[in-house]
This record gives structure tokens, C-alpha cells and sequence, in this order.
């Protein structure tokens, strides 16, 4: 069994993608940290915790940084809705459960501390959490294996033209980490962009039972409606995708290449620059995700969905 950490701004497809990993028998989530991100830090809180009720997690969630390292927070709520939970009927149930004390920052360091081997981390946000940790304790670099992200692009963005809203939101953090040696694996935009759901996929968790099923269902099928208002059109997955990297390896294939962030461009802020010729220009500091098996990820993650806990 292999433990992993997972760092998160809690929407739907973190939702998916922390699923996903718990569905996953040969996995352990070890601890969620939750950072401000597709919503302020309040909403991502409420989320996991009612999350954490409705799932029966019983592994410990922290609240972690409210904002950036240099810049103020921008949130995706304007696309994925007040709660960054957009659904086509259902929500969340009320009932919550207790967030763990102490900050998330300080119960990373601490797992990572006690951890038997170099510990893996999963990061389905911004990298504000990391980044923060890794200043504070630099000496604990060495104590993650490996960071996986869900982050950045190889190629266009979608906050702006060029830059991922992951990345765009702390480009800082994402610096902060490279800087520090962390090996990242980088699922971007443009490897997420190869896995999409249909609002036929929300219709076949509708079929299912049990009100897990009928939650997940409408927050499916509002998460499609992201694509068209009608549910007419595909929706990438984007979170979904790093963990499937996670636990299911051969659906996504990397390549090595030297990553750095644009900090301070007019209309790139938030860029990944990727090299890929490397070590002829520049020596790999990270893998890009490239390919995904579509079949692959969307059976593993909607698999997950359909599970109940």
C-alpha cells in the first residue's frame, strides 16, 4: 500500500480526482491540505468537509494558505460557481465533518517527517501550500519522491491565452518549487484536454443507486455544462487526469524538459515556458505529461465515480 498526500482547492474535479485515488486498492490517502484556489479558502474548507462526511473519509484534513505568495487571489467561481461545485440539480449534503487542527503547511512538514521513504504528494491546485512549506523548511525537499500536478500547459492556457489557471493563480509557488529541486511531474492542460466526459456519463451514474451516485451525477453533468449550457458538447477533465498518472502509471505517458515559469509578462504571466530539447538547451528539471490513453483514464476515474464508499 502506497500513501500519498494530496493538496487540493476542493471543486468537483478535485472531488474526481481524490475519488479516484481512494478507489485505487493498492493506495492510502495519508492527509488532504486544502488551499484557496477555484474558490476562497472559507468555500474549499466547506466543501471538503461535507466531502469528508458524505464519503466517509477518515483521513485528516487541514485548512492551508488563504492566498498567494506575491499576488492577490483569483478564483474560478465565475465558470464553476459560488461553491465551485456547479451542479444540474443536487449539491453536497449539509452534514460536515471536523477539520484536523493545525495548518495544512505545518501537517505536511510533519507527515513528511515521520515518512518510512521520500513521500508522494499529488497537487490538484495552486502550489501555494508547497511553496510555503518549502520556504519555510527547505531542508525537507528531499523528503518528497515525487510531486504530481495537475498544472500549467505545453501549450495555450485557459485562464489567459497563455497561462493555466493553476499556475496563473501563484506562478510564484510553482517557481518556489522548481527552485527547490522537488521532482514534478507536470499534467497540463494540454495532456488533460486528451480525456472528456459527456453528459451520457452523468446519465449513467443517474441509473445507478444510492444517493452517492445521484450526488455525483448532478455534479457530473453541471461540471459538463461548463462545455455548452445544454450538455451538448465534451468537457476535458483536468484533475481526474493527474491521478489517474498516480495510480494507474501506463494511461500517461512523460517526457523529460525544463520548465520555468513566466513572472513577469504583460500578457504571459503564469506561462510554463517548456523546453523539451533538453540536455541540448537546458537540463530536465521536470516530466510533462504528453499522451493519455482516453479508454484507460475515463474507465479508471468514472469506475471510481460509480463505487460507492
Amino acid at each position: 500500500m502506497t500513501e500519498v498526500w494530496i493538496d487540493t482547492d476542493l471543486g468537483f474535479d478535485d472531488l474526481a480526482a481524490v475519488l479516484t485515488v481512494a478507489a485505487a486498492p493498492d493506495w492510502r490517502i495519508a492527509g488532504l491540505s486544502l488551499v484557496a484556489g477555484n474558490a476562497p479558502l472559507p468555500v474549499v474548507v466547506d466543501n471538503a468537509l461535507r466531502c469528508a462526511s458524505f464519503w466517509r473519509w477518515e483521513f485528516p484534513i487541514h485548512a492551508g494558505c488563504e492566498g498567494p505568495l506575491a499576488c492577490p487571489l483569483v478564483t474560478a467561481q465565475a465558470i464553476l460557481g459560488e461553491d465551485a461545485m456547479r451542479s444540474a440539480g443536487r449539491s453536497l449534503p449539509a452534514a460536515r465533518a471536523t477539520l484536523a487542527a493545525g495548518h495544512a503547511v505545518e501537517a505536511l512538514a510533519a507527515h513528511l517527517r515521520v515518512a518510512l521513504e521520500p513521500a508522494t504528494v499529488l497537487a490538484l491546485g495552486p502550489l501555494t501550500n508547497l511553496a510555503t512549506l518549502l520556504q519555510r523548511w527547505p531542508e525537507l525537499a528531499p523528503r518528497i519522491g515525487q510531486l504530481t500536478w495537475m498544472g500549467g500547459s505545453a501549450g495555450p492556457g485557459n485562464h489567459t491565452a497563455a497561462a493555466e489557471f493553476n499556475a496563473a493563480v501563484d506562478p510564484e509557488s510553482v517557481q518556489a518549487v522548481l527552485d527547490a529541486g522537488v521532482p514534478l511531474r507536470m499534467v497540463g492542460l494540454d495532456a488533460c484536454r486528451q480525456v472528456r466526459v459527456h453528459a451520457s456519463d452523468a446519465a449513467a451514474l443517474r441509473a445507478l443507486p444510492g444517493e452517492q451516485a445521484a450526488v455525483l451525477a448532478d455534479l457530473l453533468e453541471g461540471y459538463v455544462r461548463i462545455a455548452s449550457p445544454d450538455a451538448s458538447l465534451p468537457m476535458a477533465l483536468y484533475d481526474p487526469v493527474a491521478a489517474v498518472a498516480l495510480v494507474q502509471p501506463a494511461a500517461v505517458q512523460f517526457e523529460p524538459a525544463h520548465l520555468v515559469m513566466e513572472l513577469e509578462g504583460r500578457h504571459t504571466r503564469g506561462m510554463t515556458v517548456v523546453e523539451r530539447r533538453v540536455p541540448r538547451r537546458a537540463a530536465a528539471n521536470a516530466l510533462v505529461a504528453t499522451r493519455v490513453d482516453e479508454a484507460a483514464a475515463r474507465a479508471c476515474v468514472l469506475g471510481a465515480l460509480a463505487t460507492p464508499a
